[in-house]
């Protein structure tokens, strides 16, 4: 289904209408459909030694019909799960295509992950085979005699692995002609995994009508787009619904060209280079990645081309916004979601005015709203639970082997985010913070985003992170931890400075009582701030 034009988003609300089939298959649908035009660039790859190599959708046909055969081959049916572990690459997309045509269910892990994380997501879904690349095969060995479901290993290596089968040799084996599994819209196309800041990760449930579910929105987000013409980009992991959904398969379910990047590490430097060099025009910029950008001197950015640039991810705040939008030449558009529902909150600048610092309105096709812990939609301007409301079709179908879970997750048919927020009386939403980060001092609620927003206005700070520590008197104090920019050396002057800045721009209840310089800040895979850890840091010391 498409996006229906309108001129703005009142009037792309009042005609949308959801239309999902029963029978969907997401590989149909982003790989075979383009395969016939056998120029039509799918993928162009660039390796750790600059080296690039391109892809048609054709042969990346060829190839997935030539995994899913070899997943017969092996033994394994419709609905057996594949650890997918590797990079953004060609072989990580074929990966995931061989499983929906096969309809084996692929399960995302990042290459970052230690053997714990591996083991359990291993585990878990019950993965019957693991594909990996060599630098992450001995975490694979280190961890299969604890995984009784592991029979296989497929690595994508140049040289012969004992103990494993190797990635392109055994696909060339096969045979480059495959039918499709008639899969159901509903049937789990992939497993998701939450990004475990609060216990262990949960499996998510992603049906195949996911796709269909979240197409519209990025549409939204794209403005009208992803378009023929154009090359999508962005460093986000692909073993998170961000790169995989968000620019790997929306931008191929519009038979566009989409470039991965073997990094190690994110280098601000370099994402700007791999934006002009490859001539990207449109990238996912999470509020972390724009924030290490930020400190690269505009004379050293070259021509860039980009037409959108979406952030999200957590709350961007509106300096953080202002400065993207100058630095690009555009009006970045920002989105609101999370593993369980991807694309629910969001803006694009040409349908609709656009607030830096909130999270813009519902998304066409959704009802999005704040509510009390009851589940009742509370007054323009309280702060509650963001929440979105089922049935929606990029909506996840559950939590992996997890009822209770699922159950929790919902108060009533409102699928309850975990975040804060308020909606103001032009139906504007805005981010007040995690449940779980929400400090409270001295009988005031206070969210942290607002305040690590106001202290990335110093040109001292390169990323902030505020948390509360528990007082006696207070309940909580606020503190905060600061990754300085270079050229700046850490001292109590500066403490007290960037104490007065909160002071100036906030309430005297938010400024932070306390300031640590510290080298790093604790981040997931995704790039998000784990406030969790610098609490649990603070409780141990």
């Amino acid at each position: 289904m498409d996006l229906p034009f309108g001129s703005s988003y009142e009037e792309i609300c009042e005609k949308f209408e959801w239309h999902i089939p029963e029978f969907f298959n997401i590989a149909d649908a982003v790989c075979d459909r383009w395969a016939s035009d056998e120029g039509r660039i799918a993928i162009t790859h660039e390796a750790l030694d600059g080296s690039t190599a391109s892809y048609t959708f054709a042969e990346i046909k060829r190839h997935a019909n030539q995994l899913a055969n070899l997943f017969g081959h092996l033994g394994l049916c419709q609905g057996d799960r594949a650890l997918v572990m590797l990079t953004q690459s060609p072989e990580c997309a074929i990966s995931h295509i061989g499983c929906f045509k096969s309809g084996v269910v692929s399960c995302l892990a990042s290459v970052l992950f230690g053997p714990d994380g591996v083991k359990h997501r291993l585990q878990s879904s019950g993965a019957k085979i693991c594909i990996t690349d060599a630098a992450n095969f001995k975490k694979i060995l280190d961890v299969k005699e604890h995984c009784p479901d592991l029979e296989h290993i497929l690595v994508v290596a140049d040289n012969p692995i004992t103990d494993a089968r190797l990635f392109w040799s055994s696909l060339a084996q096969q045979s480059t002609d495959y039918q499709n599994v008639k899969t159901r819209a509903e049937d789990t196309a992939w497993i998701s995994y939450t990004s475990g800041t609060t216990g262990n990760p949960k499996g998510v449930l992603m049906p195949h009508r996911l796709l269909l579910g979240n197409k519209p929105l990025f549409e939204y987000y794209y403005d009208y787009g992803p378009k023929p013409h154009d090359v999508l980009w962005s460093p986000a992991d692909w073993a998170w619904i961000a790169g995989l959904i968000n620019i790997l398969l929306i931008g191929w379910y519009s038979g566009c060209h989409v470039v991965s990047v073997e990094m190690q590490g994110f280098d601000a430097k370099a994402a700007y280079r791999i934006l002009g060099q490859h001539s990207v025009t449109v990238s996912l910029l999470t509020p972390t990645v724009l924030k290490l950008m930020r400190q690269i001197d505009a004379d050293a950015v070259g021509d860039i081309q980009l037409r959108v640039v979406l952030s999200g991810g957590e709350a961007v705040g509106k300096e953080l916004a202002l400065w993207a939008d100058e630095r690009f030449g555009l009006t970045i558009s920002e989105g609101f979601g999370q593993t369980e529902c991807n694309g629910m909150i969001g803006t694009n600048p040409r349908l609709m005015t656009v607030k830096h610092g909130s999270l813009g309105k519902a998304m066409p096709g959704s009802t999005c709203s704040i509510v009390d812990d009851s589940g009742h939609e509370v007054p323009t301007g309280t702060i509650g639970n963001i929440a979105i409301k089922r049935p929606h079709p990029a909506m996840f179908s559950g939590y992996l082997d997890n009822p209770e879970a699922t159950a929790a997750k919902f108060i009533g048919d409102w699928m309850i985010t975990g975040d804060l927020g308020e909606q103001d009386e032009d139906g504007y939403l805005w981010f007040h913070g995690r449940t779980d980060d929400v400090i409270t001092s001295s009988g005031y609620r206070i969210g942290p985003t607002e305040i690590e927003d106001c202290l990335l206005k110093s040109d001292a700070v390169q990323l902030a992170a505020v948390i509360g520590v528990p007082d006696e008197q207070r309940t909580e104090i606020i503190k905060a931890f600061i990754v300085l920019a270079e050229g700046f050396e850490p001292n109590e002057e500066l403490a007290e400075t960037l104490k007065d800045l909160v002071r100036s721009h906030l309430a005297k209840h938010e400024v932070p009582r306390h300031i640590e310089f510290v080298t790093t800040l604790p981040l997931t895979t995704t790039g998000k701030i784990m406030r969790r850890s610098l609490r649990d840091q603070e409780i141990a010391k």
